[in-house]
């Protein structure tokens, strides 16, 4: 009886822990990471970004909440650059149940069922990357990905951004840099 009385704690958890977005990070494992204390966003590359500007200034006002957070600041003289790469691709999802061959449900052929369905459906999945330039050499130090599905609907983007920066972000400084 217990257990059926944890169960739907059980499921929340479960749900919760199930994230949407998947992240990867790449670095330099010569630079030590403990040095980079400011940062500014790297016009250029950010202006090339195929993404609405909408769109860049949340990402853009995400990123500047993480690092704040990790007790970095904007500055005029940083010493990383922040750049970000968007790509998107549309996902087709074709699905077709019961037509008509081979055993399906149960126990032979049934001519009954002859005929089945078949649903298609679409979804756009992007992935962001979030480059950090050393600004004195101009040398790509850290990179991080993040590939998730994206929504049209206004009131979930906001925070699908935020969700996407901050697991992009958690990744960096990486815990094993120099010391």
């Amino acid at each position: 009886m217990k257990a059926i009385k944890f169960l739907p704690v059980f499921l929340l958890f479960v749900i919760a822990s199930c994230s949407s977005v998947r992240v990867y990070s790449d670095y330099d494992t010569n630079v030590d990471f403990n040095q980079y204390k400011t940062y500014a966003f790297h016009k250029r590359g950010i202006d090339r970004a195929n993404i609405s500007e909408l769109d860049k200034k949340r990402i853009l006002h995400a990123i500047d909440n993480e690092l704040s957070k990790k007790g970095m600041t904007k500055s005029e003289n940083p010493d990383l650059l922040i750049n970000i790469l968007t790509k998107e691709r549309e996902r087709l999802d074709v699905n077709q149940y019961n037509a008509g061959w081979g055993y399906g449900w149960g126990w032979g052929w049934n001519p009954y069922l002859w005929g089945g369905r078949t649903y298609v459906s679409s979804s756009t999945e992007g992935t962001l990357y979030i480059d950090l330039i050393d600004a004195k050499k101009k040398e790509l130090v850290w990179e991080g990905e993040g590939n998730g599905y994206l929504t049209e609907n206004r009131a979930k983007k906001e925070s699908q951004i935020n969700e996407f920066v901050s697991k992009i972000l958690a990744q960096f400084p990486p815990s094993n840099s120099k010391k």
